[in-house]
């Protein structure tokens, strides 16, 4: 009977500790939640800092700081390389332009030079034609009056030789006629008289000569 009266008891402890832990979890809560409502309210009522005329001042400076920290960067590192960078970027486009006018006036020089060579060479070759045109007339000719004399000459010498052989052929014939009209009257049992019979074959061959 005791044993059962000092577990009531016990039980009875423990669920009274449990409610008031459970009272102050639940007042803890209540005071966090006020908590964050009142840090919510106060930074509604703050506002943005920047916009916070009080800080104004420290902001100007911090300002005005930072910009003379980019100037003095831009001008002392960032500006000079650019300047640096467009001024051989500059001098590389003039000397490009120049190199190109200069190589642009030596081909016209060169074409100029070309042009040039052209022409005395259609001169020289039109001059050595001319000449040696004229020296081949002067030589065809020299050749064409030789020729002409060659071939007189070898006329005359074959009509010589023409009428040498016409004239040694008329004697033969003359030779021959009257040794046959002698043979001819001699078979016939004539006397044949060579005065006679020479004056009769020079009138025969007279006679056949016209």
């Amino acid at each position: 009977m005791f044993s059962l009266l000092q577990e009531a008891a016990t039980t009875a402890v423990e669920t009274t500790e449990g409610v008031v832990v459970t009272d102050e979890a639940a007042h803890g809560a209540d005071a966090a939640t006020h908590g964050v409502d009142a840090a919510g309210h106060a930074t509604e009522a703050a506002g943005l800092p920047q916009l916070d005329i009080a800080t104004f001042g420290n902001q100007i400076f911090w300002l005005v700081v930072t910009l003379v920290v980019l100037y003095l960067v831009l001008s002392r590192v960032a500006l000079p390389r650019i300047a640096a960078v467009l001024s051989d970027r500059q001098g590389a486009v003039t000397g490009d332009l120049m190199a190109a006018e200069e190589f642009k006036q030596k081909a016209k020089e060169a074409e100029a030079a070309y042009d040039k060579a052209l022409a005395d060479a259609r001169s020289e070759a039109q001059a050595i034609v001319a000449q040696n045109r004229t020296e081949i007339q002067t030589e065809l000719d020299a050749a064409i009056a030789k020729a002409d004399a060659e071939i007189s000459a070898r006329a005359a010498e074959s009509e010589a030789r023409i009428r040498e052989i016409r004239a040694s052929a008329d004697e033969s014939a003359r030779e021959v006629a009257r040794d046959v009209t002698a043979q001819l009257v001699s078979s016939f049992g004539g006397n044949a008289d060579d005065a006679a019979v020479a004056s009769a074959v020079d009138a025969r061959m007279k006679g056949a000569v016209q």
